[in-house]
């Protein structure tokens, strides 16, 4: 397939030119005259090269507005400026709004060829790096034979011809993304995109900013992630992490199959298949308050439960197993074995599940590049050891021992008892010692399920 170039400039003469010498090579090319119908022709598809005029309509900004808005949507796509009245400034300003290349007209046919064939090639390059990024984060397969995995293992394979929404809890780090992307890639959906958006790390601000995109001033356009995985999967993680006006628009999205974005008034026609996880039982927080039982309904139409590592330790020898090959590929080292002696890993609770032990293991096989007399067993035996039985005595300590989002809360729960009982349950003298309004106080005590101190 040939590589798709949009030309956007206001004279035709110059516009055609550029055409023909593209098209000659074997270019597929489209055309614009103007900043709308560039926009127009950006928003149907993004090209693999754009060549953008400075000064669009005489304008100053035009050209660059264009540079901005591709690079808001896709950073990758090179962009070459060009311009009849170009300075150095001109350039200079280009080039750090993220322009591959800045050529001034005239130009020869083979300076504007040399430049978009390197464009091409350095589009290419960097698709390479992302194909091998995905391949090292994310080519992790599903592996286990206990009656849990193979019933999961098989429930995958029914869902991929199946288009319904599917709901993955289990505790952090038991492979609820793993277990999305496969079935992502088992799908009809498996060659468009797989869109991840994490709710317990967006900004709380930020939230319908970034699910619907948002519509600027200036008439440019940020894409949000349900325009961004159109035709394929989107992966909502830690579903119960966002607030409930949000999760409204979400679940109006669901029934609509279409929305805004913020400061828009164009209704988008989408079609997502929506998968979300979480490490919360979501009952609860429906009967907590926190979340929207018709949404929790819409979208665990299949539900799928990822048991802890601990509760199906039967498959940690071929987990051991397994990881050693992969991170002995990945990484062009030898694999390590880490099977001779199981008693210490049965043993272990694995309060970071799968995610922990794959840890453990390129850990043990980083120390052990290049050491003859390393002792395989006691490195095991020192990790597990420091990780066992955490010092409750030390609340540091023990906060160690939960994944980042639990241990947040678990401080959180823990300082706002200690001092609800310090000031007797008084919530003003409380919410002033730690500097917060009293209304929000209320709002944390009731998310975190902690009852009025006396």
């Amino acid at each position: 397939m040939s590589k798709e170039i949009l030309v956007i400039d206001d004279n035709s003469d110059i516009r055609v030119l550029i055409s023909s010498i593209l098209r000659d090579v074997g270019f597929t090319v489209r055309e614009a005259a103007n900043f709308d119908q560039a926009i127009n022709e950006i928003d149907k598809r993004l090209p693999n090269v754009a060549v953008i005029d400075v000064k669009l309509d005489k304008s100053d900004n035009d050209g660059i507005q264009l540079l901005t808005h591709l690079k808001k949507i896709d950073n990758d796509v090179p962009v070459i400026m060009i311009s009849g009245h170009a300075n150095v400034q001109m350039a200079v300003d280009s080039l750090k709004l993220g322009a591959f290349e800045f050529i001034q007209k005239p130009f020869s046919s083979e300076r504007l060829l040399n430049f978009v064939k390197r464009a091409i090639e350095n589009l290419d390059l960097k698709k390479e790096k992302h194909i091998l990024e995905s391949k090292l984060f994310h080519s992790y397969d599903m592996v286990g034979e206990s009656q849990e995995i193979k019933k999961i293992k098989n429930l995958i394979d029914k869902l991929s011809s199946a288009e319904s929404r599917i709901f993955i809890s289990g505790p952090a780090g038991s492979g609820k993304e793993l277990v999305a992307r496969q079935i992502h890639k088992k799908s009809l959906r498996s060659d468009k995109p797989f869109v991840v958006v994490n709710g317990a790390l967006l900004d709380p601000a930020k939230y319908e900013y970034e699910l619907f995109g948002s519509e600027n001033p200036d008439e440019t356009i940020n894409y949000g992630f349900f325009e961004k995985a159109e035709n394929g999967t989107l992966l909502i993680d830690e579903v119960s992490e966002i607030p409930l006006e949000t999760q409204a628009k979400i679940l109006r999205v669901i029934i609509d199959q279409k929305f805004k974005r913020v400061n828009g008034s164009k209704e988008i026609k989408v079609n997502v298949r929506i998968i979300s996880t979480s490490s919360k039982d979501i009952r609860e927080e429906v009967n907590k308050g926190n979340f929207r039982e018709d949404l929790y309904h819409r979208l665990n139409v299949v539900p799928i439960f990822l048991p802890a590592l601990k509760d199906r330790a039967e498959d940690i020898p071929l987990l051991l197993d397994y990881f050693s090959k992969k991170i002995s590929e990945l990484n062009g080292i030898s694999e390590t074995k880490l099977t001779a002696d199981l008693d210490v890993f049965y043993k272990y609770e694995w309060p970071g599940n799968v995610r922990e032990l794959r840890n453990l293991v390129e850990r043990i096989s980083i120390l052990s590049i290049n050491e003859k007399k390393i002792d395989i067993n006691e490195l095991v035996h020192d990790a597990l050891s420091q990780r066992d039985v955490p010092n409750t005595s030390n609340p540091y300590n023990m906060a160690l021992s939960y994944p980042l989002k639990e241990a947040r809360e678990k401080f959180e729960k823990d300082y706002l008892t200690s001092q609800l009982k310090k000031h007797k349950g008084n919530i003003s003298k409380t919410a002033e010692f730690i500097g917060m309004e009293r209304s929000a106080l209320h709002r944390k005590l009731k998310t975190l399920g902690i009852k009025t101190v006396n």
